[in-house]
């Protein structure tokens, strides 16, 4: 009968299989491998079609400006303005600055007013009953009739455009936050009062981060409007700014660089935006693990 040798190690020296890795399973590797490709398709499936409507737009105009249909004194090629754009860089560059600051600093302004205010809100309904409408009709207020009488009232410094800044991101942020603290489960907050909960113990722990996936949705929607409310301002009355640079280049028929300059603010407006979309997946990670488990 044969006998099965056995492989016996002597002491500290390795045995045959020792110091070779597990190799890893072909089903892990196909997973990961799946996974990634997931992710790249769904990076491809969200940014290829405003690529090609960006393409297609831009294709249009240059063929439209180039065949003469519509007058280059009107309607610039992109081409062109372009090339103006790079030109007039570093004019382009000195007055993006101070719109940026404006734009950043009525933006955090504005952020912690509405945080406070959404609170305060919260807590009382009857300051929500009494407040809300008149943060409803502040919103009837056509801002370019607004903009010049904050320049009069305020001057042509910073302090004009940072206000305008604040006055048309604040009622998002206040609505959206408001909704997200009553999108709490009442279930839950009957479990914590039933526990001996204080009613700042319940916003704490249940109210407020229910509320913070609205509240970066607001984030979203208002930092579009805090680089066009900059602009208004430095249209109404500044010294220095993409507006003011709009402004002049307008006065003096140089529509290209009127172009270059909108181009700039949109970049502005887009990086802005991808910004706030960036800390909202670093600030609630779990909210987009629950998304992806809904798809």
């Amino acid at each position: 009968m044969p006998v099965a040798r056995a492989e016996v190690s002597a002491p500290g020296r390795p045995g045959p299989g020792a110091g070779k890795r597990p190799a890893r399973s072909g089903a892990g590797a196909r997973s990961g491998a799946g996974a990634r490709s997931g992710a790249a398709a769904a990076v491809v499936t969200a940014v290829a079609p405003p690529l090609i409507a960006a393409a297609l737009l831009l294709g249009g105009w240059q063929a439209a400006t180039t065949a003469g249909l519509v007058p280059p004194e009107l309607l610039p090629a992109p081409t062109r303005v372009a090339a103006a754009g790079f030109a007039e860089r570093d004019a382009l560059l000195r007055h993006l600055l101070p719109t940026l600051a404006a734009t950043l600093t009525g933006f955090t302004l504005s952020v912690a007013v509405a945080f406070a205010v959404a609170t305060l809100l919260d807590f009382s309904r009857v300051l929500r009953r009494a407040i809300l409408p008149l943060l409803v009709v502040s919103q009837t207020l056509p801002l370019i009739a607004l903009a010049p009488l904050v320049v009069l009232w305020f001057g042509f410094g910073l302090l004009p455009k940072i206000l305008l800044v604040a006055f048309v991101t604040f009622f998002p942020m206040v609505v959206g936050l408001l909704r997200g603290f009553a999108a709490a489960e009442p279930e839950a907050e009957h479990l914590l009062r039933s526990m001996g909960a204080s009613r700042w113990q319940v916003f704490r722990l249940l109210r407020l981060p229910a509320g913070i996936p609205s509240f970066f949705s607001a984030l979203r929607i208002s930092i579009t409007y805090a680089v066009v409310g900059t602009i208004f301002a430095e249209y109404a009355g500044a010294v220095s700014g993409l507006g003011v640079y709009m402004q002049s280049a307008k006065h003096v028929f140089r529509t290209d660089l009127v172009l270059a300059a909108v181009a700039l603010s949109s970049a502005l407006t887009l990086a802005l935006f991808g910004l706030v979309a960036l800390i909202e997946r670093l600030a609630i990670p779990w909210l987009r693990v629950e998304q992806g488990g809904a798809r």
